[in-house]
């Protein structure tokens, strides 16, 4: 295969995963919207953003928008990166990003409470099944904690669920990758 077709090969498949991506989500924004959910809920569903180039730094604290009003990010380059983001229950901000590398799911999860020293719980699903799971602090600089974890790449689709809950407020998002 030449260079050239190689290319072209990678650019339709992320193209194809991307609009794939968009369809579902945008039929699960309709469907919590529609259903008659509260704003929190639909707010869950978050907003979808394809982007290549450098990602944001560890804990940086953000929360997980790049000072656009709608909390998207944007974004050049041909990168299969997926990144989500919204709000949770009470205030805090969460985000989601999954993005390919060595033929491995990169997973991270990342929750901004502007608030240093939350004890939040948190867990990863992949495809229904738990991940990873565990506690974390939110540091004294930013108020965030990020969760960082590399999962099998399954044939087909993969449903990765980024969960974090404290003291009742709850922080959910989801990638159909």
């Amino acid at each position: 295969m030449t260079s050239t077709t190689k290319n072209i090969s990678t650019i339709t498949a992320a193209a194809g995963r991307a609009i794939a991506v968009g369809i579902a989500l945008a039929g699960l924004t309709a469907g919590l919207v529609g259903a008659g959910t509260s704003a929190a809920s639909a707010h869950e569903a978050g907003s979808l953003s394809l982007r290549g180039g450098d990602d944001d730094p560890p804990g940086d604290d953000d929360g997980g928008h790049s000072g656009d009003d709608d909390g998207t990010h944007s974004g050049g380059g041909d990168d299969d990166r997926v990144i989500v983001t919204g709000r949770c229950s009470s205030g805090a901000g969460w985000k989601l990003k999954v993005k390919t590398d060595d033929g491995r799911l990169e997973v991270e999860g990342e929750v901004d409470s502007n608030v240093a020293g939350q004890r939040w719980r948190w867990a990863l699903r992949h495809n229904g099944s738990v991940s990873d799971r565990g506690v974390s602090t939110t540091t004294a600089r930013s108020g965030s904690f990020e969760v960082e974890r590399r999962m099998v790449n399954l044939a087909g689709t993969d449903r990765v669920v980024f969960r974090a809950v404290h003291d009742g407020q709850a922080c959910r998002g989801v990638v159909n990758y």
